[in-house]
């Protein structure tokens, strides 16, 4: 059997690197998707410059919305507005977020995708997120009946809905997830998150943050070995298994693969160039 094709990828990126890096030129292939974080800390202004920014040196903006954090319905309709007319959006990924209590008017993703506002400014395309692992606050249960109900959604009005996955670091396990989610009523791509090429502290750092229970259970393991500490750890165990189950399943819903760069732009952009995935 010949070797399974490299999938292709999208990358994130928070706003500071957005606006500041002197390495994006150029970094990815044009037409990349750059997904732009907001953990809250940015506001409209900053979030508005980074997405022009990258939209300005020919890629394809994706800014996060995160609902419990998106605050009254009025300045969520101006965000979104702002980041389409003067920031040259075309698409978004829309999120819980991380508090329990919303902040505003919108408790959940899909209250944002029902009221409308991406139709109105002009969106093509929505991300919606995808949990593989889930979390003590978030069982598996309740993740899929919150992604079967935007599945629906897209459905009954012929949104382009992807899914994006958190990230993890066991490929077969994602695998599965991926391929259940028929059998669960959910029809629709999906991209998996994968953690890019980073020392092991670091990638145990953002596993801790971000909940990630199986694969920080799988971390940890590695960490055993003291001098895997400081090693960089290689994105391939996760992404080779991936690739194999799609060159066998071509019309299963796995699509590409969405890069967390924890070790760096640079380094990713150079290990996705390396493989073949740009």
């Amino acid at each position: 059997m010949m070797a399974p094709a490299p999938l292709a990828a999208s990358i994130e990126v928070s706003p500071k690197q957005a606006i500041e890096s002197p390495d994006l030129p150029g970094l990815f292939p044009p037409a990349t998707r750059v997904y732009v974080t907001d953990l809250g800390s940015d506001g409209e202004e900053t979030l508005v410059r980074a997405v022009r920014r990258l939209a300005d040196l020919g890629y394809v903006a994706v800014p996060h919305l995160a609902a419990r954090r998106a605050g009254a319905r009025a300045a969520v309709e101006a965000r979104i507005g702002a980041l389409a007319e003067r920031g040259g959006a075309r698409e978004m990924l829309v999120i819980g977020g991380g508090p329990d209590r919303p902040a505003g008017d919108f408790a959940t993703a899909l209250d944002i995708l029902e009221t409308g506002f991406l139709d109105r400014f002009g969106y093509t395309d929505v991300a919606v997120a995808g949990h593989p692992e889930t979390s003590s606050g978030f069982p598996a249960d309740a993740a899929m009946r919150a992604l079967r109900a935007k599945a629906d959604f897209a459905a009954r009005t012929d949104a382009r809905m992807r899914i994006v996955t958190q990230f993890g670091f066991d490929g077969p396990a994602f695998v599965a997830w991926a391929q259940g989610l028929a059998a669960e009523g959910v029809d629709l791509p999906v991209h998996l998150g994968v953690a890019g090429p980073a020392k092991l502290t670091t990638l145990l750092k953002y596993a801790m943050a971000c909940g990630v229970g199986n694969s920080l259970g799988f971390l940890r393991k590695r960490a055993l070995s003291f001098g895997a500490l400081a090693t960089q750890q290689s994105p391939e165990d996760v992404v080779a298994p991936v690739e194999r189950h799609v060159q066998t399943h071509p019309d299963g819903p796995i699509r590409q693969i969405h890069v967390f760069a924890f070790g760096g732009l640079t380094g990713a952009a150079h290990w996705l160039r390396e493989r073949g995935s740009w």
